[in-house]
C-alpha cells in the first residue's frame, strides 16, 4: 500500500431502478462503500427480499457513502428514458459528500459527463459489490417513493409493483385511466392514449 495514499482510489458504483417500469420517476444510486464490510451479503437486488434489501439500506445508510438522483417523469418524456438515466446517475454522483476517482456503472454504457473516470460493467449488479450496494439502494429508495405516490394516487398498487406493467396495474388503467405520473410516451401508455383518441 502506498504510504502517502497516493494509489488508493475512491471508488463509488451507480446502479438505476425504474427503468422500465410504466409510473414514476428513474432513481440512481451511487454507493461508496467506505466502512462496509457486509460484502458477501452485497446482491443484485432483485435477488433479494425486499426485507433483506432493507436491511442492507439501513446498513449501507450508516457505514457507506449515498448519492440519489432522481429524473422526473417529465425528464423522461423530454429526454427518452436513456439519457434521463443518465441525468439521473450523474445527480447521484453530484449529491455523494466524496468525489469518486473511478465509477463503476451497472450495464454497457455511461454518462458521458463521467466518461473520464467511469466503467460501464455488463451484470456488474450480481459480482461487483460496491454496483450490488448501489442496485440495493436505489431499489428501496425508488420503492418507497412509489409507495407514497400509491398514496397520492390509490388503486394501481404501486405500493408492490412499482409502477411496473403488471396485471393489477393494466386493469386499474383500464378502470381509472391515467395519472400525471405514468409515462406518456411508454409503448403500452402510448397505446392506451391512442385507443383513447
Amino acid at each position: 500500500m502506498d504510504p502517502d495514499g497516493l494509489n488508493e482510489k475512491i471508488v463509488a458504483g451507480i446502479d438505476e431502478a425504474g427503468r422500465g417500469s410504466w409510473a414514476g420517476p428513474v432513481v440512481s444510486a451511487a454507493v461508496i462503500l467506505g466502512a462496509f464490510t457486509e460484502l458477501s451479503s452485497l446482491k443484485d437486488s432483485k435477488q433479494l427480499t425486499r426485507r433483506a434489501r432493507e436491511r442492507l439500506f439501513t446498513k449501507l445508510k450508516n457505514e457507506a457513502f449515498l448519492g440519489i438522483g432522481f429524473a422526473s417523469v417529465k425528464e423522461i418524456e423530454n429526454l427518452n428514458i436513456l439519457q434521463a438515466t443518465f441525468l439521473s446517475m450523474e445527480r447521484a454522483i453530484s449529491s455523494l459528500s466524496l468525489n469518486p476517482d473511478v465509477i463503476l456503472i451497472d450495464g454497457h454504457m455511461a454518462p458521458k459527463a463521467l466518461h473520464n473516470r467511469a466503467t460501464p460493467i455488463v451484470k456488474g449488479d450480481q459480482f461487483v459489490p460496491v454496483i450490488s450496494a448501489a442496485s440495493i439502494v436505489a431499489k428501496v429508495v425508488r420503492d418507497n417513493h412509489m409507495s407514497l405516490l400509491d398514496k397520492k394516487y390509490p388503486g394501481y398498487c404501486w405500493n408492490k409493483n412499482a409502477g411496473y406493467g403488471v396485471k393489477a396495474h393494466f386493469l386499474a388503467l383500464n378502470s381509472l385511466g391515467l395519472t400525471p405520473s405514468h409515462r406518456r410516451s411508454f409503448k403500452p401508455i402510448h397505446n392506451m392514449l391512442c385507443e383513447e383518441n
